[in-house]
């Protein structure tokens, strides 16, 4: 945890809430919150701490996505996943160091969240496993009135 200054406004990094659990030739990622918005900021970030070690990421811009479910919060969350790992995939490769979503709008089934990290530079950043696809295979949420937890499989 830190706090760093970005165009002027003072920024606090939340402490890790995710672990990577084993899976058959894929990893799971598991992320928790105080909310279901928390631990979707969490998870993203998990997918790209697999990615790359997150201390050697320096906070230079941001970008924002958005992101529309389909049918139900699985979907809004896979979406949301999906969005960041374009994100990185895309020239240039951004990664960020952490994520904060913006507008959580759980009736619409609709996200709007903030990246805050650099492009990925070979040298700089060790290269971890690729995530290639996320994928709806066991995806679970489970949420409480004080915490939340979710799991999901990324194709590696």
């Amino acid at each position: 945890m830190g706090s760093f200054v970005f165009e002027g406004e003072e920024l606090v990094i939340p402490e890790c809430k995710y672990e990577y659990l084993d899976h058959t030739a894929d990893v799971q990622l598991h992320a928790w919150g105080d909310t279901l918005k928390e631990a979707f900021e969490q998870c993203a970030v998990a997918m790209f701490g697999y990615m790359t070690e997150l201390e050697y990421v320096e906070v230079k811009e941001t970008h924002i996505i958005e992101s529309e479910g389909t049918d139900d919060l699985i979907s809004l969350l896979y979406h949301f996943l999906d969005e960041f790992l374009f994100l990185f995939s895309a020239e240039p490769y951004f990664v960020p160091k952490f994520i904060r979503i913006l507008e959580f709008d759980r009736e619409n089934l609709k996200i709007k969240a903030q990246g805050f990290g650099e492009t990925f530079m070979i040298g700089k950043h060790p290269q971890g496993a690729e995530v290639k696809a996320i994928t709806y295979s066991a995806m679970q949420i489970h949420e409480k009135e004080e915490h939340s937890d979710v799991f999901v499989i990324v194709d590696i």
